[in-house]
């Protein structure tokens, strides 16, 4: 924005609807999280050998690209609409038809295979960069804590809602496209639907961000009268990252988090199997989880206005630490693990709603350090955790079930207490250190939230 403006207020269309896109987006990415090995397994039938392979590279890459796109969005010349603003509208669309290729087997073998592979990764690229130009516009829009609280807040809501939405919406989609196109064909015509749910509630997004930012014209101008040219700033995120022993802790801690959420989502179905022996108790553990994650989102504002993001993640930390270590020393406890893991989930989705203020703070240092903005390239570094979680999911969960020597061939009233034993130690002890440690990377490395010389 020209700087003879004054900072335009947020609007109380984004405080109540900022979040739409998101809503969108977590219906979408839903399809692949609860289906695609589905579909590799049952509808493509792949060996389970090249179904690893395909999703570690996948995996891999957005890793690693997620590192990418923010210092990218940042050297590169703006867009018409805006230098994040615009990407809220220029790749979204892409995504119902990548995402659509990930569940065809448009020919046998290994042809068929490269294709879902691209499919994966292009399409990862194209609701990455929306994605990561939705975050920024948070530090873009809102210029006060409370204002990013707010954006923050009302985003953490609507992907709480969405997910339980889609416990509901998701699979009958599914069943009812079953019907219309087929098994073979439902799940690509699932993840287009999906996907243009994204793109629309991205494009909701754009339109309540309009006049938040420069356009690419303005940018442009304002360069050319600062320094004497168009040349876009440079900065990479190894440069932001360096420069910011705030930010490296931040991640560190991130990634504590998004390594529990990956062993809880992932287990829950094991505990109620094998140690609650009632499968059925999994569905009401994410409805109950999903729906108070809307509270959580709505709350967080409140507690961060009273204690500050960084002790608000915190104190979150050390009650799911507690939590989860209750819930296994009481593991025989059904009803009384579902209550405290609830607790733990609950706290977890709490500090959603802080990471983006804490990492517009840290793109705010880094701008300072480095002389440049840093907004996209700091705020896109937000994913690279949670990718890196995702990799090492495929890692994790498989190992924390070989410790105890789990075997799919026994039943689960014949499976012995070393399998229940490892189980919990996955599914509490474990994400409890995860989070112990995080706490203790994030209150001796972030200190942002004092006062700086």
């Amino acid at each position: 924005m020209s700087e003879n403006k004054q900072p335009k207020p947020i609007s109380k269309n984004l405080k109540r609807f900022f979040g739409i896109g998101d809503f969108g987006f977590t219906f979408m990415s839903n399809i692949d999280t609860f289906y695609s090995s589905y579909f590799f397994t049952n509808i493509a039938k792949l060996p389970l050998a090249v179904i690893t392979v395909m999703t570690t590279i996948s995996a891999v890459v957005d890793a690693i690209l997620s590192c990418i796109y923010g210092a990218w969005m940042n050297k590169i010349k703006p867009q018409k609409w805006g230098r994040y603003r615009s990407w809220l509208l220029l790749t979204p669309w892409m995504v119902p038809i990548l995402f659509a290729f990930q569940f065809i087997t448009v020919a046998d073998g290994w042809v068929g295979i490269a294709v879902m592979l691209i499919a994966m990764i292009t399409s990862r690229i194209a609701w990455n960069l929306p994605f990561i130009a939705n975050l920024s516009m948070i530090n873009v829009a809102g210029k006060t804590p409370d204002d990013r609280m707010a954006l923050s807040s009302s985003r953490s809501m609507y992907t709480s809602f969405a997910n339980v939405a889609y416990s509901y919406v998701g699979p009958a989609a599914v069943t009812l496209l079953t019907a219309f196109f087929g098994e073979q064909n439902a799940y690509a015509a699932a993840a287009f639907s999906f996907g243009a749910v994204m793109a629309a509630g991205y494009y909701a997004h754009f339109k309540m961000f309009e006049g938040y930012e420069e356009t690419g014209a303005e940018e442009l101008a304002r360069m050319q009268a600062a320094a004497g040219n168009a040349a876009p700033p440079k900065v990479s995120a190894i440069k932001a990252i360096t420069v910011n022993p705030h930010l490296i802790s931040l991640l560190a801690s991130s990634l504590s988090k998004y390594m529990v959420l990956f062993l809880v989502n992932g287990l829950a179905v094991y505990y109620f199997e094998y140690v609650g022996l009632n499968p059925g108790l999994m569905s009401m553990f994410m409805l109950i989880t999903n729906s108070l994650g809307i509270a959580a989102g709505y709350l967080a504002r409140g507690v961060v206005a009273k204690l500050n993001a960084k002790r608000t993640v915190t104190m979150a930390f050390c009650v799911m630490f507690v939590s989860m270590v209750a819930a296994y020393f009481l593991y025989k406890n059904v009803t009384v693990v579902i209550g405290l893991m609830t607790v733990s989930v609950f706290f977890m989705t709490m500090t959603n709603a802080c990471e983006p203020e804490l990492y517009a703070a840290c793109a705010g240092f880094s701008s300072q350090k480095l002389g440049v903005d840093t907004t996209g390239t700091v705020m896109g570094l937000l994913t690279v955790p949670l990718k890196v979680a995702i990799v090492f999911r495929g890692i994790l969960i498989p190992a924390v079930l070989a410790m105890g020597g789990f075997d799919a061939s026994i039943s689960a009233a014949e499976a012995g207490e070393s399998v229940r034993q490892g189980i919990c130690l996955g599914f509490m002890i474990i994400p409890a250190v995860c989070v112990a440690v995080g706490a203790l990377i994030l209150n001796l490395g972030y200190k942002l939230d004092k006062p700086q010389n």
